[in-house]
């Protein structure tokens, strides 16, 4: 049976155009979900019902006027708290930060506004993002829908678990290290990184060209529909490209026939997977082939970058502490306290070849790589979700470091790279497993095309409610 909460954006504007269903029945009904699902996931930070509902009434009169400004005209959409909303605050997941309201929104904020979105608040994170589980000081834990007593992997926390509920349409997230790609993989929706620059960025973030932004949603087309709006080009980001994006959703149509296809089950690196997410990976790196790709086991023959992230993100994370003084730390998470201080440590000089050397070195590689292979595809992560309150798994195989489970993730943010995580099974105990796509650089369409066909032959499984753990 088809419900307001089963829609997705791509469905929306056809029935608000026919007058079958209206911007303010959407909220309406995405609010009375939020209410009830909220005290289960703890996936908002910040609401104001006001202000959501005289976004859709706009939306509203736009539609019935004939004036709609586009397909996203209406739909409703969230926004992780990194991200400027002008008339909001931006709290970061830290109780330092101040409630008061900022006076702009940030470029992708902005187009979304623009477009005529609903705004139906700012989701959780880790405070300052620096982590890829979803704790902060300032909220708690946010849950996992699958299952809550796991976590949804972080740092865009709220966005994936509201994604999961269809709780909005679009979830605005960033991803630094994996913080779009992890929390889509588990919990079972669609998370695009896409090249660096693609989405303008502004304020700054302090883990400078780690940092994109990126669309988390149930379905690919919804992606590419989100993607059309957020990449448009912003002055106020020096970084950005300024080229207008191609059609998205228009390219999803296209054949993977002929398409030349890596699959690595660990991308060469000493990691442990575990069997079921090995299975569902691999079974569904074979779908390529029915696909019509020709499709290799093949490495793109890197070592693990690991210190390359870490000297960048623990600088970036020493930037960002930079005026916070004793006192102010140790009411913070004391993971990010202790990276922020390795940061301090760092030489400039170890900085400056990390950013310029190690960077470009991994960069080359993989354009070398791309020159083979159109498309990459490993686990998104080697693990599904785990305990909350935890930054690792129980069992230790990782060890204390949250960077160790993600081994799949923070690569592509060094090269700058596209790469989706879309939902490929579940495990025997209910959980999502994820399927990383990468493409080359500013391949941003073809591997949104290669999600939407995979998507098309393999279904996603859904979950309507919060699970309660076994």
């Amino acid at each position: 049976m088809t419900t307001i909460a089963s829609l997705s954006a791509a469905e929306l504007g056809p029935l608000y155009a026919s007058k079958d269903l209206s911007p303010v029945e959407v909220a309406k009904d995405a609010l009375a979900r939020i209410a009830r699902f909220e005290p289960a996931i703890n996936a908002f930070v910040h609401r104001d019902e006001a202000a959501t509902l005289a976004m859709a009434e706009a939306s509203q009169a736009r539609w019935l006027k004939g004036e709609a400004t586009g397909p996203l005209d209406g739909v409703p959409v969230t926004i992780k708290d990194n991200i400027a909303v002008a008339g909001w605050p931006m709290r970061r997941g830290t109780t330092l930060a101040s409630g008061e309201p900022v006076a702009e929104d940030a470029p992708a904020a902005a187009r979304l506004r623009e477009a005529g979105t609903v705004f139906l608040g700012k989701t959780t994170m880790p405070e300052f993002g620096w982590k890829g589980v979803g704790d902060s000081p300032l909220t708690g834990i946010t849950r996992n829908p699958w299952n809550i007593g796991t976590g949804p992997g972080g740092s865009s926390s709220g966005a994936a678990a509201c994604a999961a509920l269809n709780l909005g349409c679009i979830h605005l997230g960033t991803d630094g290290a994996g913080s779009v790609r992890i929390p889509a993989a588990f919990t079972g929706v669609v998370g695009l990184k896409p090249s660096y620059g693609r989405v303008p960025a502004w304020p700054v973030s302090t883990m400078g060209f780690l940092a994109h932004l990126g669309p988390l949603t149930r379905t690919v087309t919804d992606t590419a529909l989100a993607m059309q709006v957020i990449g448009q080009p912003d002055e106020r980001d020096m970084t950005a490209l300024t080229d207008r994006p191609p059609d998205y959703v228009d390219g999803l149509q296209g054949s993977l026939r002929g398409l030349r296809v890596a699959w690595s089950p660990r991308l060469g690196l000493d990691v442990a997977v575990d069997p079921e997410i090995a299975a569902l990976a691999g079974a569904a790196a074979q779908v390529f082939a029915e696909l019509g790709a020709t499709v290799e086991e093949a490495e793109p023959g890197f070592e693990d970058p690991i210190e390359t992230l870490r000297t960048l993100w623990s600088a970036g994370a020493a930037l960002a502490l930079r005026e916070v003084d004793a006192a102010g730390r140790a009411r913070m998470d004391p993971g990010l306290v202790a990276v922020a201080e390795h940061g301090e440590r760092i030489p400039a000089s170890s900085y400056v070849e990390a950013l310029l050397y190690r960077r470009n070195e991994l960069a080359l590689l993989m354009a070398r790589f791309h020159a083979r292979y159109d498309l990459l595809l490993t686990p998104a992560l080697p693990l599904p979700a785990f305990a909350v309150g935890r930054n690792t798994p129980e069992h230790g195989a990782y060890g204390e470091d949250w960077t160790r489970w993600t081994p799949f993730s923070y690569p592509f943010n060094i090269t700058e790279q596209p790469a989706v995580s879309v939902p490929c099974g579940l495990t025997s105990g209910g959980l999502p497993a994820g399927l990383q796509i990468v493409g080359a650089f500013g391949r941003d369409a073809l591997v949104l095309r290669a999600a939407a066909a995979f998507e098309q032959a393999r279904p996603f499984a859904r979950v309507d409610e919060p699970v309660e753990p076994m």
